[in-house]
């Protein structure tokens, strides 16, 4: 009869020397023997085994693989790569779309006046030549006049605003008081040019409909009174905005221009965190780039009555260099930051700036088609809520009344300025 081993013996060792029942763990390089589970062992556990040099001793040598959880670090590195790329796609959009806008800008002082002489001409060679499908003018060449008309009135308006005494009375307030007005101008900015382009196409769309159809609007001198009070508003309100940032420009401490810039960064903290689709971030981003052209023609009229102030010498616009950087650079960087944590939190590509950028130059491409059911300047004015008129108008007037146009060569001058 064989004999029992007894519970005292050992067991039978393997050929590195360690126990059958013992097995080797691998942590950082070194091998660290345990015995298997056993219920007698576990019961006789000794509390040496809980000691602090033990615990110290498996926390120095415990290692991890990050192979285990490789798409998830995969996920992680994409979205800094995609963080990195956000501001040279951004800054690509937002050029492409501050050049669209300039080019509706420059519209209404460069082709508009020539398109409304080539329809003032046909006005009046129609005994001659006579009617072209039953119109007077073409429905283009109506809404040119009228684009032409509101321009002119309002410009005429302006004149009788006076902008010195509009500056005493914003530098006259307090400084919490101009950065509570600020904000309510920019919010009265943009409901002004969501509300506004709907004026201005109810007034085209009213001049130009045919007759045939049964009369369901209040008529056409209605609408265009209304377009002339909503461009005059608007152009007082961008001119109290104008003037609110060239205070700011002119305090001693500059502390109602660091208020405003700080504005900038309270847009981020109710933009980052909210859900965003691709649509909203289309509209958004078509919403910075109106407001960045919208700052730029601001910062501009600020240099503009500065100079004119200073008998326009050079050496005060160096003097204001530094604080119009700064303005652009807080401007650059708020929208790199927002537009980085949004397409971060809610996994959009930066690819979608691309399809942006082709969807604007698409809205372009339509506008100069037979078939085009509008005006570009319209349809920028649509998609990113930018209306010219208002910024028009209140630099036509700046501008003429900041510089004087004396002599026969000046005028020769700003005619080879205008047509070259």
């Amino acid at each position: 009869m064989a004999a029992v081993p007894e519970s005292g013996d050992k067991r039978e060792s393997d050929g590195r020397g360690f126990d059958r029942g013992v097995h080797l763990a691998e942590t950082l390089g070194f091998y660290e023997a345990k015995e298997e589970p056993n219920k007698d062992a576990g019961q006789n556990r000794n509390l040496s085994d809980l000691s602090l040099l033990r615990f110290i001793s498996a926390e120095l040598t415990r290692g991890y693989l990050l192979e285990h959880n490789e798409a998830k670090y995969k996920e992680r590195r994409e979205k800094v790569y995609t963080c990195l790329r956000i501001p040279r796609e951004l800054e690509k959009l937002m050029f492409f779309g501050f050049f669209l806008c300039l080019d509706a800008f420059l519209y209404l002082f460069t082709l508009l006046p020539l398109r409304v002489l080539l329809a003032l001409m046909r006005f009046i060679t129609l005994p001659c030549c006579g009617l072209s499908d039953g119109r007077l003018l073409q429905p283009a060449q109506v809404c040119d006049i009228l684009k032409a008309l509101i321009m002119v009135i309002c410009f005429v308006m302006m004149h009788y605003v006076d902008y010195s005494m509009m500056y005493h009375l914003i530098r006259g307030q307090s400084v919490i008081k101009l950065y509570i007005i600020y904000n309510m101008l920019e919010v009265a900015d943009r409901l002004f040019s969501s509300f506004g382009q709907d004026i201005l196409d109810a007034l085209y769309w009213t001049a130009t409909e045919t007759k045939k159809k049964k009369r369901a609007h209040i008529g056409v001198i209605p609408h265009f009174f209304m377009a002339v009070l909503y461009v005059f508003l608007h152009t007082i309100l961008v001119m109290v905005q104008a003037t609110t940032l060239n205070v700011a420009f002119n305090s001693h401490n500059k502390s109602l221009l660091t208020i405003m810039m700080s504005n900038n960064f309270v847009e981020i903290k109710g933009s980052v965190f909210k859900k965003f689709e691709k649509n909203n971030l289309f509209q958004m981003s078509n919403s910075d780039i109106r407001e960045r052209f919208n700052n730029y023609v601001l910062l501009l009229i600020v240099c503009l009555r500065n100079m004119e102030q200073f008998s326009w010498n050079p050496d005060h616009l160096w003097v204001l260099f530094p604080d119009v950087c700064m303005v652009i650079a807080s401007e650059i960087a708020v929208d790199v930051v927002k537009h980085a944590f949004i397409t971060k939190f809610n996994d959009i590509t930066a690819d979608v700036y691309s399809e942006y950028r082709a969807s604007l130059a698409f809205d372009l491409v339509s506008s100069r088609q037979k078939n085009a059911y509008t005006d570009y300047s319209d349809t920028v004015s649509r998609r990113m809520g930018f209306i010219p008129l208002p910024l028009a108008v209140l630099l036509s007037r700046v501008i003429t009344s900041s510089t004087k146009i004396e002599g026969a060569l000046a005028v020769v001058s700003l005619l080879v300025f205008y047509f070259g």
